[in-house]
């Protein structure tokens, strides 16, 4: 960075009953600096959670709603930084992560936030295409999901009102509205995402019934602002 005064950054994660997840994903935060926060927004965990976050020198915040949108909130409420990281605790950061955030929003006034590339733990090569095409997509068109770690200044989420109120797609929605106020992009840097979500059903079936889901809000999405004259 060329300026002399770096951004404070405040990482905000939501946690319930991640104690298997979370020391890897606290560790690659990296060691405690003055610029850096680090809160975990517990939604109730009756597990090792709360002291294993306290144990890595996070801070935590009990939420009383376990909502993944509730305890963002609630964290991006009670941290102080200039710029707002939200991670979920299954994911992993790069090392260099700071200075290419910092980067990345230092590009243009016009940037507001972004997130990051993704890559899943998982051998599946149909999602590595699907992370290929979820760059092209956070690249040309500025959408990004939770699992991309996605940042934001300050003032903007405020301005944007935060993250709705939702069990689904807070994160796309929120992605959306920032849009309104300038430019989402995709900083250059890769996350590393748990696969724990496609042991179920599979790859392919899981994505696909994501996308058909992704899909469906998105229409619901454009029917309601053309009803409110949006």
């Amino acid at each position: 960075m060329s300026s002399t005064v770096r951004e404070t950054v405040s990482i905000i994660i939501p946690a319930l009953n991640e104690s298997g997840q979370l020391p890897a994903c606290l560790a690659a935060t990296g060691p405690a600096r003055q610029d850096v926060g680090v809160w975990v927004v517990d939604g109730g965990s009756l597990d090792d959670t709360v002291r294993i976050a306290r144990l890595h020198g996070a801070r935590v915040l009990a939420s009383p709603v376990a909502q993944r949108a509730s305890q963002m909130n609630l964290g991006a409420d009670e941290a102080g930084g200039d710029v707002l990281l939200f991670l979920h605790a299954d994911t992993l950061l790069p090392a260099n992560w700071l200075d290419v955030l910092l980067e990345t929003l230092a590009r243009s006034p016009q940037v507001v936030g972004g997130g990051f590339r993704r890559r899943f733990a998982h051998p599946s090569f149909f999602l590595r295409i699907t992370c290929v095409l979820a760059d092209w997509r956070g690249h040309r068109c500025g959408w990004l999901l939770g699992d991309q770690a996605m940042f934001v200044r300050r003032d903007t989420f405020v301005r944007a009102g935060g993250f709705p109120s939702m069990k689904q797609f807070e994160d796309l929605e929120l992605s959306l509205r920032l849009r309104r106020h300038g430019r989402m992009v995709l900083a250059p840097a890769t996350v590393i995402s748990s696969g724990r979500r496609f042991e179920t059903r599979g790859p392919v079936r899981q994505t696909m019934e994501d996308f058909l889901l992704t899909l469906r809000f998105l229409l619901l999405r454009k029917r309601n602002h053309a009803v409110i004259g949006e």
